[in-house]
């Protein structure tokens, strides 16, 4: 991967650059260079397999820029990318790009500055405290070793459980019950710089995260169970996602199904996760504020949730492994409440969107206060350019896009207490393929539980849930209106593909709507 001074070297030259041309009224530059490198896992004990694939990778590094052009027909304004190029050939074709596609926008005010409410930078870039030089390092020897170091702990669960071996019979039969993992270990390497008209010093930054996932199968049993851990150092790195995914696919054995109807639920940090970032995150963005469709229009400061319910983006926390110090627009994080004490508090936000809710005439209609008013709730603290898989991308205009988002309860019970606030219902461990239906305006969403979940009778857990039998069939507003408790501990929780982490404790919920699914329809 490219040094970071490279990229400092590249926009400091861009940017005298590109602000020396006749028709440049501001511009702003970003280059990053980043790698995406992956294992994947693949073993089967009855049909030959590899356990680990080969490692596979994607690197890339450019740079982007964002320009106002004055024009005969006004201000125009554009946004172009060079890859693999960061010579001043490079900048002239990102800005030719820029012109190129430049168009006029009456909601454009400028590019990002630092102005109230947003602190200034600090003098010097600040400690890459989420960076390890291990990771950039590893290769591809180390990246396989890390595969293996992820199989060895889930075969060592197999082979130890004593589940396994009373229904084989002999350790030498226990491959013939269909012992499943698949899985993969994502490393992240990131390394961006940006400077701009209104911010002319070179600011930058470097990052790594390491995410594993593993999903576990006893085939002659229909168990399924999944693992996943989110680190930021490879010392931290224990592979210990796949040994809980064979662990609790043992535990899974023997699932039974449940009627449809609506029932106590306590939702595990993988689906308080997947139903936060897929139904509820987007209501909470501004710019779906200034579109008019959020499920919140009209509600800042005002009664949203159960007043237990704590959400908020904190981006600049460096103790957390998704920590940033600066944004892909060159301004400071920081923490966001978005839902605090059961309240609308405020939105994540980019500082286009920012300064178009501020100029905007229907502004006290959608936000329910003057946006004046509420400079903290709305300030630009997540402006982002995500690439495809994770990570910054030089080729990206920035958006609206939170870093850590973290849930809190107010009383943080324990989990004890939840099982027996919940006394009979089902615990519900994971799900897939969650997405709104009706829209994001209406909250409503479906997804289907997977595994990892159980029937809890007598605030205990009893028999596992069979997995794809049940469906869910809910709204997210309910949900977080109708809380009974919300856990204290909480678990770094990634989706696949990103590398915003969800700080996702357990959350018991009343009447929530379950579908049973047809035995004929079971795995579709």
């Amino acid at each position: 991967m490219l040094p970071l001074a490279d990229l400092r070297r590249a926009v400091k030259n861009a940017l005298g650059f590109a602000s020396a041309q006749s028709d440049v009224e501001e511009v702003e530059v970003f280059a990053s260079a980043g790698a995406n490198l992956t294992v994947r896992l693949n073993y089967t004990s009855h049909i030959p397999s590899n356990g680990v694939e080969e490692p596979k990778s994607t690197e890339g590094y450019g740079l982007g820029i964002r320009a106002a052009f004055r024009t005969p027909d006004g201000v125009k304004t554009g946004f172009g990318s060079e890859p693999t190029d960061l010579s001043l050939d490079g900048a002239a074709k990102a800005l030719d790009k820029a012109r190129a596609g430049a168009v006029v926008d009456a909601e454009f005010v400028s590019l990002p500055k630092l102005d109230d409410p947003i602190p200034k930078l600090a003098k010097k870039d600040a400690p890459p405290a989420n960076y390890d030089p291990a990771v950039v390092r590893i290769g591809g020897k180390g990246l396989v070793e890390s595969g293996w170091r992820m199989m060895d702990r889930a075969l060592d669960s197999f082979q130890s459980s004593e589940d396994l071996l009373g229904l084989a019979g002999s350790p030498e039969k226990m491959a013939e019950l269909g012992l499943i993992l698949g899985g993969d270990v994502v490393m992240f390497q990131d390394r961006m710089a940006i400077a701009s008209t209104h911010i002319p010093k070179v600011q930058s930054e470097q990052n790594t995260l390491i995410m594993s996932f593993a999903t576990a199968m006893v085939e002659s049993q229909a168990s399924k169970s999944s693992g996943w851990s989110v680190v930021s150092k490879l010392a931290d790195f224990k592979g210990e996602a796949a040994a809980e995914a064979a662990r609790n696919a043992v535990r899974s054995i023997d699932g039974q199904r449940i009627p449809t109807g609506s029932y106590k639920v306590i939702l595990g940090p993988q689906p308080v996760a997947e139903i936060l970032e897929w139904v509820l995150m987007p209501g909470l963005s501004l710019d779906i504020f200034f579109a008019g469709a959020s499920p919140f229009m009209g509600k800042l400061g005002q009664t949203v949730a159960s007043e237990d319910f704590n959400l908020y983006d904190d981006g600049g926390n460096s103790n957390l492994p998704s920590y940033k110090a600066i944004t892909d627009e060159g301004l400071p994080t920081g923490r966001t409440d978005l839902i605090r004490d059961g309240k609308l508090a405020g939105m994540v936000s980019d500082y286009y969107n920012y300064q178009r809710i501020l100029n905007d005439p229907s502004g006290r209609e959608k936000l329910g206060v003057t946006p004046s008013d509420a400079l903290q709730a709305i300030a630009p603290r997540g402006g982002f350019r995500p690439g495809n898989g994770g990570g910054r991308d030089f080729s990206s205009s920035p958006g609206a896009i939170a870093g850590n988002l973290v849930i809190e309860g107010s009383q943080g019970h324990s989990q004890e207490e939840l099982f027996r606030m919940v006394g009979d219902g089902v615990y519900i461990g994971r799900i897939w393929y969650t997405y709104p239906v009706n829209g994001i305006t209406s909250g409503d969403f479906s997804g289907t539980i997977i595994g990892d979940s159980y029937l809890i009778k007598d605030g205990k857990l009893a028999a596992p849930l069979k997995p794809n039998t049940v469906r869910m069939n809910d709204n997210v507003l309910r949900v977080i209106n109708n809380t009974l408790g919300i856990s204290a501990q909480k678990r770094g929780t990634v989706r696949w593909s990103s590398d915003q982490v969800t700080w996702a404790p357990e959350i018991a919920v009343d009447g929530f709507d379950l579908e049973e699914i047809s035995e004929y329809m079971e795995g579709v």
